[in-house]
């Protein structure tokens, strides 16, 4: 009756994972689709924990009463850090999945080596050294995203790196190989301890390293990948069904959107994961540029003003001024008037898969304002204004002629299509690739200097002295 009662609990938390998935990619039901996650998750514990005799495992609750406390204060970071809020719940599923392999390893080469098969000890190496490189790699992804100052936001590299960094885990591997065929000799434990487990833990880090910080988007959906792959192993591993589903959920679904991701810029997995890319000096063409023309606050709230439609591009620059309530603020003072303001969201935008639209419907901008890339791409030579607030190369049109320029062929927002386009902007400095963005230098641009946040606060307030036609 309870092997009953527990199958059927891994059966409903299964659809409710597969629902939930379904639910959260649309925003009108994202919503149950989080509490469908989270039921899911709640039935998978406590199935798992009645199936191992939960009187006699009472001692679990102290773990699970203690990781409560980090949980709250997870969940309650600003939605500017959610990206590196996402790297480390990787981080910590990592690091659960390569502790469950070794102690599932050690236990049974102390007390039962007969478990210890070549099926088996496949999906424990694999759940090893994914679950430790996740670890170490998600960590300093978060770091990159947090912007410590101890770990660069610019590629770092050195001569032979990909050679270094793809020896250590080719050794990982065949040393895994040889447990596989003789998992039981002495020399085993040592070798899994002292060399598979470092060599893991070093490659994630070392993998990481040499990527970009504005990179970190596509690094945390293959790290998400990774995580998930590892846990389809420790279901393996621990004979457990419901697992190897969740985490062949989890891990397709990382790797979809780490697909999308790289095409939506034009580069592989390769590309991404060793090609250094955000080294790039700036542009060569120096002696050919023009000089940006600029622009007040009050100037770009006439212009806008008398806008009869308005297309704003949200990039990372929005996210790290938290600007999003000042673009709501702008985003009603234009709608006040008449004016058909859209949002033009890149697939890219930001520092994680969707962190424009998370800003944005915290700020409670209606959703069906938001359009996709190659919607709103359509839309651009009847656009009389484009508002671009803080981003850079998604809206750079060298990627679409310059063949030397390392955006090329990145689909990009061709806000230099509209009539007129105003730039908010710190300073002229490059964005992650290190080239200039020619939309900064063209003749229908006009450059708005300051934080994100206050410019477009003094461009609503002048707008709210001049509401209504």
């Amino acid at each position: 009756m309870q092997s009953y009662a527990i199958t059927t609990a891994y059966l409903v938390a299964t659809a409710l994972f597969i629902f939930s998935l379904h639910w959260m990619s649309d925003p009108k039901t994202a919503r149950r689709g989080v509490f469908a996650g989270i039921a899911a998750m709640l039935a998978a514990v406590l199935a798992t924990w009645a199936g191992n005799k939960i009187v006699e495992h009472w001692w679990i609750i102290i773990p699970i009463a203690a990781a409560i406390i980090p949980g709250v204060w997870l969940s309650m970071v600003p939605l500017t850090a959610v990206p590196q809020r996402t790297a480390l719940s990787h981080a910590f599923g990592g690091l659960a999945a390569g502790l469950v392999g070794t102690a599932e390893y050690y236990y049974w080469f102390s007390h039962e080596p007969e478990q210890l098969s070549a099926f088996r000890m496949t999906a424990i190496i694999a759940e090893v050294i994914l679950g430790y490189l996740t670890f170490t790699g998600s960590l300093i992804a978060a770091g990159k995203l947090q912007e410590v100052k101890w770990i660069p936001q610019r590629p770092w590299t050195y001569r032979g790196q990909n050679f270094v960094n793809l020896g250590a885990l080719a050794l990982a591997i065949l040393l895994g190989v040889l447990l596989i065929v003789r998992p039981t000799t002495g020399w085993a434990p040592w070798v899994f301890g002292l060399v598979i487990i470092p060599l893991a833990l070093n490659f994630g880090w070392m993998m990481v390293m040499p990527i970009g910080g504005a990179d970190m988007p596509t690094v945390i959906s293959i790290l998400n990948s990774y995580a998930g792959l590892s846990a389809v192993a420790m279901g393996f591993v621990l004979d457990n069904k419901l697992l190897i589903t969740a985490g062949a959920l989890d891990g397709s679904s990382g790797l979809i959107l780490s697909i999308i991701m790289c095409r939506a810029m034009n580069r592989s997995f390769f590309n991404v994961l060793f090609g250094a890319f955000g080294q790039i000096a700036a542009g060569a063409k120096e002696g050919e540029r023009k000089s940006a023309k600029s622009a007040s606050a009050e100037e770009a709230a006439q212009m806008l003003g008398m806008a009869g439609r308005v297309v704003i591009v949200p990039g990372y620059g929005m996210a790290v001024a938290q600007a999003q309530h000042r673009v709501r603020e702008l985003y009603d003072q234009l709608s006040k008037r008449g004016v058909d303001v859209k949002f033009a969201i890149h697939p890219v935008a930001g520092r994680m898969p969707g962190h424009m639209n998370v800003l944005l419907a915290e700020a409670d901008i209606p959703y069906d304002r938001l359009i996709e890339m190659e919607e709103i791409n359509t839309d651009m030579p009847q656009t009389d204004v484009v508002l671009v607030i803080g981003a850079n190369d998604v809206v750079n049109p060298a990627a679409r002629h310059d063949k030397t320029s390392p955006i090329y062929g990145m689909p990009i927002i061709e806000a230099d299509k509209a009539r007129a386009v105003l730039a908010i902007k710190r300073s002229m400095n490059p964005g992650f690739a290190g080239i200039d963005n020619e939309l900064y230098y063209m003749d229908n641009t006009l450059m708005v200097f300051g934080d994100a946040k206050v410019v477009v606060g003094d461009i609503a307030k002048q707008l709210t002295g001049h509401a209504g036609h």
